[in-house]
């Protein structure tokens, strides 16, 4: 998705882009539905509307308020009103999204999709945390694993979800509820990241008993629920790339450096507790596409001071979310009972902090 995005956003340059991509696959006859989901903010918004690729409403859920609710009886809220907006954030089908980009691309004459790398002045690698490219260039990954597993899946609700984001920091984990099929829909998308140890045991519940488990986790806040469509798994981590760019391995005979540049999951990764991984890499596709159009005229598509410009920019953005997310991770993982009173209470605190939880919250939402 963020390959897709840049492609478009370079194309709007009048740069002929190759897109090294496979078009979105149509589901099998009986295969599993795709049960991602995104929390996109509204520069992320702004930013695929100019690419006219912005789902319908009916794919992009506005989130009105936002409920985080600590293991005792810590609670924070959030409001959009509060914040002059419409929405804090939306929820974002991903294949509505990825079918949007695909058909913006399809639409795209600088636009070529092939299937394999292409000789370039500038490589951009946007293949996700596990890039064989950037492995194949010896850039370093550096790796923090959390020791918990992220489950998603998606629940029917009894009562509707009110177009509020609720969070539920627990003992054994950190549970997310996200409002799904519009203003009056009564579907969630669930991420649970649960110890790595209980992941397993968890994916292997039936869906009635894994829907009871999520009842009570979540303090029967929307009623019963019931499971619809399957789960998926996954490791949890914290990452960044040592290096962002550079030149390539084997360069022409005559003619311009080539370089390379990473963007998205390639170049960094977070916990999702605060649903940013996605708006962080669409600000890594804005930043590039911006840098490259505001280069000296005499500079190529693939000067390295600009790339490394992109790289200090991004950087320097991530470096508090990133913190700030493994701090929230660290002190949440943590079970001793004068912890739990004390982050609960600073949770009280942060509640009626005023103007500094209106400035998080902007920051979130990517008005600052």
């Amino acid at each position: 998705m963020v390959g897709r995005t840049l492609a478009l956003l370079l194309a709007r340059e009048r740069l002929r882009v190759a897109l090294v991509a496979a078009p979105p696959a149509e589901p099998a006859p009986g295969a599993a539905a795709d049960i991602r989901a995104y929390a996109l903010n509204a520069a992320s918004r702004s930013l695929l509307e100019s690419v006219r690729s912005w789902p319908d409403a009916a794919h992009a859920t506005a989130v009105r308020q936002m409920e985080v609710h600590g293991d005792q009886s810590g609670l924070v809220t959030f409001d959009a009103a509060r914040q002059g907006a419409d929405a804090l954030a939306w929820i974002v089908d991903v294949p509505a999204l990825e079918a949007r980009l695909a058909e913006a691309v399809r639409f795209q004459p600088q636009v070529e999709l092939v299937a394999a790398p292409v000789p370039a002045p500038l490589t951009v690698i946007c293949e996700g945390r596990a890039s064989s490219t950037r492995e194949e260039l010896g850039v370093e990954f550096d790796v923090t694993p959390y020791a918990q597993h992220a489950i998603a899946a998606r629940l029917h609700c009894e009562r509707p979800h009110g177009q509020v984001a609720r969070q539920w920091f627990l003992p054994d984990g950190i549970l997310a509820f996200l409002p799904l099929d519009g203003a009056e829909g009564n579907s969630v998308a669930v991420v649970w990241s649960v110890p790595q140890n209980q992941a397993a045991e968890r994916m292997a519940l039936d869906a009635e008993t894994f829907a009871q488990r999520l009842q009570d986790a979540s303090q029967n806040a929307l009623g019963a629920l019931q499971q619809v469509g399957g789960r998926a798994c996954w490791p949890l981590q914290q990452a960044s790339a040592r290096r962002w760019c550079g030149a390539m391995p084997v360069q022409p005979a005559r003619g311009a450096q080539r370089t390379w540049v990473l963007a998205g999951d390639a170049a960094h990764t977070v916990h999702p507790l605060a649903g940013q991984g996605l708006n962080l890499g669409l600000a890594d596709a804005e930043a590039l596409s911006r840098l490259v159009r505001e280069r000296d005229y005499w500079r190529g598509i693939g000067d390295l001071r600009t790339l490394r410009r992109y790289e200090r920019e991004r950087k320097a953005g991530l470096l508090p979310l990133g913190l700030t997310m493994d701090g929230l991770q660290q002190l949440f993982a943590r079970t001793e009972a004068p912890l739990q009173t004390v982050r609960n209470w600073g949770m009280q605190g942060f509640q009626f902090s005023g103007p500094l939880k209106d400035w998080v919250a902007s920051r979130a939402m990517g008005l600052r």
